[in-house]
């Protein structure tokens, strides 16, 4: 209950925005129920008229149903006006709560993106933000007015009959007994369900963006049985929400049913025994609001195992929304302008896991315009290198400078844009052509943006394309090659030119014939620039300056092609492993 408290406290933060459009829903709620209120009365005076010494007043009676008339029309338009302010309040929530998620998603460290699926987080975002909007949609058009009502059902009874009213309110709170039982219950088997709708997604996610792979393998058959096994989960926590969901209405309906017999037979019993002071008309009012006292037992029992699934889903996307972001710049952080590409790593110690050892003491200095090679066995630490230079990661030891400056202070968008990245995943926008080379530099002219991509060798089946750089492509470049896509991010790279460079397998995909192309554009790109270089064919980086040779996170070699040959150490293994 603590946590469900609090995730009520977040939701109503961000409700105080709407706090007039708040007022007015409560304003005609209140007119609202006090009209439906009134027609009792109304209809209580209209049986007296006709049992009256058997005379009945035709005129009066009409007055009145001329009134019920005008109350129920009246009744109905405050109503509907009700229901728009309800409805703005409700989908401006979810509109400001999914934009502080997606914002939240560009602050967040790498390390919140790595360690979470894709289907995961979209599930947050998506489907958790949508079972909340009718949880909190359910919520402001029956709550409000149901609470309402009761409170003024028991005022108006107690006003026709204290002692009637007594047992009504002795007995109706049953409900909530039943009500609050179920909600217990409800909450989990909904917190649950959420969590597992989300691994379902991420998992379906994963076997879509790899079923090549999962064909190629023969993987058809685990793959289904992992599914299944997800899949049934999610039917026994939805089966288990749903009962005990299920459960709440006819047992309070059933209690309601028990006030609403006692009701009536204590009035028949009041009209036999005292017929002027409590008429068939009274009656006939106090049933009437007896009827709608139990009546939002009912309805709020029904919404309260709605919120419950409504605050299971808002849990997990304000828990997103609330993650420690990265932490922000410094007022007095420096910007680092387009400078000369100095760069030196001093005593250097990172790890992802704090008991596992990954980099420690490392220490290298790069000079203005020097290509540095880092290569070395599976998961020594190249990639990770990169994230500290480009501060995906900051280190836990040491420091990083730039040009003299650390980089813990200076702006992490002012040391972005001084470098140039090329990855071996490629990654590309929903968009044009020409949007996605133009991504680090919007501004870019035509002739620019032509030049960029016949320096990348891209240029020739850009213009076979359809619409030639008009050419929308889909998601992650849609029906492109690997090999083309990464023709356009080495293109969107060229365009920039930044002072210093880092290619991480950057032509893994692309054929010989056109890899031969894009290493003598590189070469002339990375003249007068700093280059880091992560390669697993060293074939293509002899050139470098400075080759380090990374095994167990550590630099066990340092120097370059012939240098390392010549010592006939691990480089030197690796090398001729190559070409044995």
């Amino acid at each position: 209950m603590k946590k469900k408290t609090s995730t009520i406290q977040r939701v109503f933060r961000y409700l105080g925005k709407y706090r007039i459009l708040l007022v007015l829903s409560l304003a005609l709620a209140l007119v609202t129920v006090a009209g439906q209120l009134y027609i009792p009365i109304l209809q209580g005076d209209a049986i007296d008229y006709i049992i009256d010494e058997g005379n009945v007043d035709f005129a009066a009676i009409m007055k009145i149903i001329v009134v019920i008339l005008i109350t129920t029309g009246a009744v109905a338009l405050f109503q509907w006006i009700m229901n728009i302010c309800n409805n703005k309040i409700t989908y401006s929530i979810i509109h400001d709560i999914r934009r502080d998620a997606f914002d939240k998603l560009q602050r967040l460290p790498v390390k919140y993106a790595d360690s979470h699926s894709t289907g995961e987080i979209v599930s947050k975002v998506i489907a958790d933000v949508d079972q909340f909007a009718d949880g909190l949609l359910m919520g402001f058009t029956q709550f409000f007015t149901g609470v309402m009502t009761i409170i003024g059902t028991l005022a108006f009874m107690i006003y026709i009959n204290w002692r009637i009213t007594l047992v009504v309110v002795l007995v109706t709170p049953l409900s909530f007994f039943v009500a609050a039982f179920v909600a217990k219950k409800t909450y989990t088997m909904f917190k649950l369900q959420s969590e597992t709708r989300g691994e379902q997604t991420g998992f379906i996610d994963e076997m879509i963006g790899n079923e090549k792979v999962v064909q190629a393998y023969g993987h058809e058959d685990e793959a289904t049985d992992r599914f299944d096994d997800i899949n049934l989960r999610l039917q026994k926590y939805s089966l288990k929400a749903i009962f005990f969901s299920s459960v709440t209405n006819p047992s309070t309906r059933f209690v309601n049913n028990v006030v609403y017999a006692l009701v009536a037979l204590s009035g028949a019993l009041s009209v036999v025994r005292n017929p002027l002071s409590f008429t068939v008309g009274r009656l006939s009012m106090f049933l009437s609001y007896a009827n709608q006292y139990t009546k939002p037992f009912n309805e709020i029992s029904g919404v309260v195992t709605e919120l419950q699934n409504a605050l299971a889903c808002a849990d997990r996307v304000l828990d997103l929304i609330e993650e420690e972001p990265l932490s922000p710049d410094a007022d007095d952080v420096l910007v680092v302008r387009q400078g000369e590409g100095k760069i030196s790593l001093t005593n250097v110690a990172f790890s992802y896991d704090k008991e596992k050892e990954l980099i420690k003491n490392f220490n290298l200095d790069v000079k203005p315009g020097q290509r540095v090679a880092i290569v070395g066995p599976t998961g020594c630490g190249k990639t990770t290198m990169i994230n500290l230079l480009m501060r995906f990661y900051d280190v836990d030891e040491g420091s990083i400078k730039v040009e003299g400056k650390d980089i813990r202070d200076v702006t992490r968008k002012s040391l972005r844009d001084n470098y140039g990245m090329v990855l071996q995943e490629t990654w590309l926008k929903s968009g044009t052509i020409r949007e996605n080379i133009t991504t680090g530099k919007p501004d870019a002219t035509d002739e620019e943006i032509i030049a960029a991509a016949k320096a990348a060798h891209a240029n020739s089946f850009i213009k076979r394309l359809p619409d030639g750089y008009d050419t929308v492509i889909g998601e992650d470049g849609g029906s492109l090659s690997q090999g083309q896509k990464q023709l356009l991010c080495i293109a969107r790279v060229m365009l920039c030119l930044p002072p210093m460079l880092i290619l991480d397998e950057a032509t893994s995909s692309i054929d010989t014939r056109t890899e031969m192309k894009i290493q003598e554009a590189f070469a002339q790109m990375m003249k007068g620039r700093t280059s880091f270089i992560v390669a697993h064919r060293l074939s293509t980086i002899k050139s470098a300056d400075i080759i380090l040779v990374m095994k167990d996170g550590n630099v066990i070699e340092q120097g370059n092609h012939e240098e390392l040959l010549a010592k006939g150490g691990f480089y030197s293994r690796l090398y001729n492993s190559q070409f044995s």
